[in-house]
């Protein structure tokens, strides 16, 4: 009965709370516009709502439906008894995240902006959706091809592109900042290219980490913080409320991502937060910070090509077995102490991400 009623309760707060907000605004004579400040506070809390409440009332339907995860037999053996645990819980963070958007977008005056992140969101974090439900509810471990993914990444990389050409009437950045002088590379219309090498390397970055409990998660959180400070100081108000928007709604997941998991995001969450990453750097011109914040996400992408590259090329392997985190597990570390030093590693260099791109 309790699990029934959380959707209830979950629209009564947001219907509460946006009711209460503009009753605020009217009563005081202020126009909705003006105190976008409040607005971000009071999103902000909804969309870690959503998420919290959502995710335990999901997660009995997913294991009702038998969307569980499958694991890799060659992987780690402690992994083993993860076996069925439900997947595709990204879902909950990113409906948390569309509507509190879409709120965004209503009351305040960051309608470019937030559009253009949006559509990226759902663009992603729908390539993961399908992804995941061929895998899990069609019993197809291939998925999608890596074709058809790339060709759908790069659609979503060129539409983001010419609407952003469009809102910024055509004096949108095609160029590459460099940290610490005034000094940009142009690229021009070869930006395009970048951009869909950007969005695609880093969604599926972010697919790679998320090997381990929290782990994709917790340096979500900590790279989406350094943004929203970066954004602010930039001048960049909306990206800032966008990036607090992500925050929260991933705080909401967290607790049930951590050891033991009750869920994993599956490609549906991993892939559409790469893709929010890239980019929120572009929108800042700030894409070089993006290389340290999400610096772990780099490095995991990065061990999987050696591993590949030197099997092929000598039949050895340089690590124990790739994605970096699984290698240490292998070490003899513990999950929780792979996660928990991957996310200080993250948090040092996010800071040094951070640095870098106010400069």
């Amino acid at each position: 009965m309790r699990e029934e009623l959380r959707p209830l309760l979950l629209c009564y707060l947001i219907r509460s709370l946006t009711i209460r907000y503009i009753i605020h605004q009217v009563t005081c004579n202020i126009d909705p516009r003006i105190e976008e400040e409040t607005m971000i506070y009071l999103l902000a809390v909804i969309a870690f709502l959503i998420t919290f409440i959502l995710v335990p009332s999901l997660i009995p339907t997913l294991k009702r439906m038998k969307f569980g995860q499958s694991i890799r037999e060659e992987g780690p053996q402690s992994h083993m008894k993860k076996t069925g645990t439900p997947t595709m819980g990204g879902l909950t963070f990113l409906i948390s995240i569309v509507v509190t958007t879409i709120l965004g977008i209503i009351f305040t005056d960051y309608t470019a902006e937030l559009t253009l992140m949006l559509f990226v969101t759902i663009g992603f974090g729908l390539i993961g959706f399908i992804d995941d439900y061929i895998i899990v509810v069609k019993k197809n471990n291939q998925g999608l091809t890596s074709l058809q993914k790339f060709l759908a990444q790069i659609a979503i990389a060129v539409i983001f592109f010419f609407f952003s050409y469009i809102f910024n009437s055509g004096d949108m950045s095609v160029g590459i900042h460099i940290p610490f002088t005034e000094t940009e590379i142009p690229l021009s219309f070869f930006y395009v290219i970048f951009l869909v090498f950007w969005q695609v390397g880093f969604s599926n970055a972010v697919n790679l980490t998320d090997g381990l409990d929290g782990l994709a998660t917790g340096l979500s959180i900590i790279g989406f913080i350094m943004y929203a400070i970066m954004a602010f100081i930039l001048d960049q108000p909306a990206v800032g409320f966008f990036c607090i928007i992500m925050i929260c709604a991933l705080a909401g997941f967290l607790p049930f991502n951590l050891n033991p998991a009750k869920v994993f995001m599956g490609d549906t969450g991993s892939l559409a937060l790469g893709g929010i990453f890239a980019t929120v750097s572009v929108l800042l011109n700030a894409e070089i910070s993006l290389l340290f914040v999400g610096f772990v996400f780099v490095i995991e992408t990065l061990s999987v090509m050696m591993q590949v590259a030197s099997y092929k090329l000598t039949g050895k392997r340089i690590f124990k077995m790739s994605p970096l985190h699984h290698h240490f597990e292998l070490c003899g570390w513990n999950e929780k102490k792979v996660t928990t030093v991957f996310w200080t590693v993250g948090l040092i260099t996010g800071l040094i991400g951070l640095w870098i791109g106010v400069h």
